[in-house]
């Protein structure tokens, strides 16, 4: 029997101070590297730890001496999160370090697209792995749970694992690299995955990222205010901001109901 190839698209950051160094990573990605289909920058410490929380990429391109520090800081910030990282550098001695705090490979400048397409390689296939066992388990909760007319999510906290409808869901708000749940009954769970990835998992036709830190169920908002900038008001009485540039993208989702 053949095998069954299933190819997982992967979302990069690249973390460098300097422009050029990171139009030049971002060249060789086009040309070589078909398989990464967002590519995201950051040019110092604190930029990239934000980019994470937000975009929660797949692998990291990271410099090790940036200008507000160095990427072994934006290793300590990721912390368990899942994020295979591509060290780039001028320096042998970073490079020998880089392997000390299990990165997953390192490439030293100037990049050469051979070296940097086999690193990618060597990652697509562990990020691949993670990606399809992930999906599937919630694939095979979600087949299991339809039978009864109702879709579940497990949250796994660090003492517990939580099976909840995805219709007591109210809204997720992302706190750093962790994200609270809001249930209707008033309970609040906080788990250690960005809302980034609980973004991909819910279902895009019910809920709506309307602000870089909240998540909501738009079957439990009962009214849009445009006042102090805008904001959502739920079914109990929370209010969650909008951000300007989701203003649109709400109100076309609200007039299509």
């Amino acid at each position: 029997m053949g095998s069954i190839y299933i190819r997982l698209m992967i979302r990069a950051l690249i973390v460098d101070d300097e422009k050029r160094a990171r139009e030049a990573v971002r060249e060789v990605i086009k040309l070589y590297c078909p398989e990464i289909s967002s590519v995201y920058e950051a040019d110092s410490v604190s930029s990239a730890i934000d980019q994470i929380s937000e975009r929660s990429p797949d692998l990291v391109f990271l410099d090790v001496e940036l200008q507000d520090g160095n990427g072994f800081d934006v290793i300590k910030a990721i912390g368990d999160k899942k994020i295979n990282v591509i060290f780039v550098t001028g320096s042998e001695e970073f490079a020998i370090k880089a392997f000390k705090v299990s990165a997953l490979d390192y490439i030293l400048k100037p990049v050469d697209p051979d070296e940097l397409s086999a690193a990618v390689a060597s990652a697509r296939e562990k990020i691949n792995a993670g990606k399809l066992s992930e999906r599937m388990d919630v694939l095979m909760k979600n087949m299991e749970s339809m039978s009864q007319g109702i879709k579940k999510i497990t949250l796994k906290t660090s003492d517990s694992i939580h099976v909840v409808n995805i219709s007591d869901i109210v809204y997720c708000e992302a706190d750093r690299n962790y994200t609270n749940f809001h249930l209707l009954n008033g309970k609040k769970i906080l788990v250690s995955r960005s809302l980034g990835e609980y973004e991909e998992m819910l279902p895009e036709d019910t809920f709506l990222r309307v602000h870089q830190s909240f998540l909501v169920n738009m079957q439990h908002i009962s009214r849009y205010d445009r006042t102090d900038g805008g904001f959502l008001v739920t079914v109990n009485d929370k209010s969650i901001p909008v951000s300007t540039r989701k203003k649109d993208q709400l109100i076309n989702y609200l007039s299509g109901l």
